[in-house]
């Protein structure tokens, strides 16, 4: 699948919101991806994360054992790439204010782990997952999304495979053009909820 395809899924279920956003990242965009309109559907959670499993298998050089996927936004599209990949998919879970591994989740040391993610921005929740994984001694091979709304700029510290990328403006709120300023806020993602 490219871009526009992967765009047209996220239209067909209503999941391409223009407006005012704030993002998890914190910065602010006119343009939101609510996946979560995309997961509640499993024809079209199946349809991306299938096409993302087909890419990471082509793709990476090194496969990984196990699939770990950062909570809240992650656990989805983690679990059904594991299970186009045939692979156990575990998550981490924010825990004092980190990801850690809980509910009794394990790596071993060396297991080569994929993180997947939804959709990245400026990767901050990718490398904190990662750096998750890492204390157990587990090895990442790399890193997975359904969307790179950074266009290819975001470095998570490991090679990332993401089903679509394009570059989406966003801004600090402090920086706002006048189109987004004249609108007001809205805090779709799931960042900051206790």
């Amino acid at each position: 699948m490219n871009t526009d395809e992967v765009l047209d899924v996220f239209r067909e279920a209503g999941a391409l919101l223009e407006g005012h956003f704030i993002l998890s990242s914190g910065l602010r965009s006119p343009v939101f991806l609510q996946k979560a309109f995309i997961f509640k559907d499993p024809r079209l959670t199946e349809i991306l994360c299938k096409a993302l499993a087909d890419k990471i298998k082509s793709e990476l050089p090194e496969q990984p054992d196990i699939i770990v996927a950062p909570a809240m936004g992650g656990i989805i599209p983690g679990y059904e790439t594991a299970r186009h990949m045939e692979l156990e998919s575990i998550f981490t879970e924010r825990e004092d204010g980190e990801f850690t591994l809980r509910r009794g989740f394990t790596l071993l040391p060396g297991q080569k782990v994929l993180m997947v993610e939804d959709i990245v921005t400026t990767g901050l929740s990718s490398r904190e997952c990662i750096a998750s994984i890492e204390k157990t001694g587990a090895k990442v091979v790399g890193g997975a999304c359904i969307f790179d709304r950074s266009g290819g700029a975001a470095d998570i510290g490991v090679p990332l495979i993401s089903l679509a990328s394009r570059k989406f403006p966003a801004y600090p709120a402090d920086a706002l053009p006048p189109e987004l300023e004249s609108l007001p806020a809205v805090k779709p993602g799931s960042r900051g909820l206790k």
